[in-house]
C-alpha cells in the first residue's frame, strides 16, 4: 500500500488545484458576463447575477455554476432591468460631465468638479455597497430595498467602501490605458472588490482563547 508523502505535498497539490479551479470558474463567469452585458439593458442584471454566484465560485461548494448564473440573471432582469438602465444613463451623464468640465475653463469648472467628483465617489460607493449586500438579498428584493441595505452597509463601513472606490477608480484609469483589462476584469473587478468588502472577521469566542 502506498504511503502518502510525509512532507504534505499531496495537500499542497490539492490546494493548487482548488485555486486553479477557482480561477477557471471566475474567468468563465467573466467571459459569460462580457457576452451578455453587450446589450445595454442586460449590463447591470449580468453584473448582479455575477455577484450572486461569485461566493460559490470562490468557495467551490456548489456545482452547476453556469446554471445558477443564468437563473440569477433571469431573476435580475425581472427585478432590476429598468433600474439598471437608469444606472447606465446616470453613469454616462456623470462621466460626460466630469470629462466636459475637466477641460473647461473659468471658475465654473472648479465648482462643477467639486460637485461632480464627490458625487461620483458616492455613487460608486453605493454601487459597491449594493453589490456587497446583493448575495444575501431576498428573491422578492426591489431596488428600493436594495438601496436601503446598501446605504446601511455604507454607513457601517465608510472607510473600507472608500478604499474600494479608490481601487475601482484606479482600475478604471488603468483600463483606459490598457483596454485589454476591460476584457479580463470588467465584471470581476467590481464583483471581487464588493465581495471583499462584504467579508467580516469572525469574532473571537471563548473556544478560541487558550489558557
Amino acid at each position: 500500500m502506498a504511503v502518502p508523502p510525509a512532507d504534505g505535498s499531496t495537500g499542497r497539490t490539492g490546494t493548487v488545484l482548488t485555486k486553479l479551479a477557482v480561477v477557471g470558474d471566475l474567468l468563465m463567469l467573466q467571459l459569460v458576463f462580457l457576452v451578455i452585458s453587450l446589450g445595454i439593458l442586460t449590463l447591470f442584471p449580468a453584473a448582479f447575477a455575477l455577484q450572486r454566484v461569485l461566493p460559490d465560485a470562490i468557495s467551490q461548494e456548489k456545482p452547476k455554476l453556469m446554471r445558477r448564473f443564468f437563473r440569477e440573471f433571469r431573476w435580475a432582469m425581472k427585478q432590476f432591468w429598468l433600474s439598471g438602465f437608469a444606472l447606465y444613463v446616470g453613469g454616462l451623464m456623470l462621466a460626460f460631465g466630469i470629462s466636459f468640465w475637466a477641460y473647461a475653463a473659468g471658475p465654473a469648472r472648479v465648482f462643477a468638479l467639486l460637485v461632480l467628483v464627490p458625487l461620483t465617489g458616492l455613487v460608486l460607493g453605493l454601487y459597491l455597497s449594493g453589490l456587497a449586500v446583493l448575495p444575501a438579498a431576498a428573491a422578492d428584493a426591489t431596488m428600493k430595498t436594495l438601496f436601503r441595505s446598501a446605504n446601511h452597509f455604507l454607513l457601517r463601513k465608510p472607510i473600507p467602501v472608500a478604499g474600494g472606490v479608490v481601487v475601482l477608480l484606479t482600475w478604471f484609469a488603468l483600463a483606459s490605458q490598457v483596454p485589454t483589462l476591460l476584457v479580463i476584469g470588467s465584471g470581476l473587478v467590481p464583483a471581487v472588490t464588493a465581495y471583499m468588502l462584504s467579508r467580516t472577521r469572525r469574532e473571537k469566542t471563548s473556544d478560541d482563547v487558550s489558557i
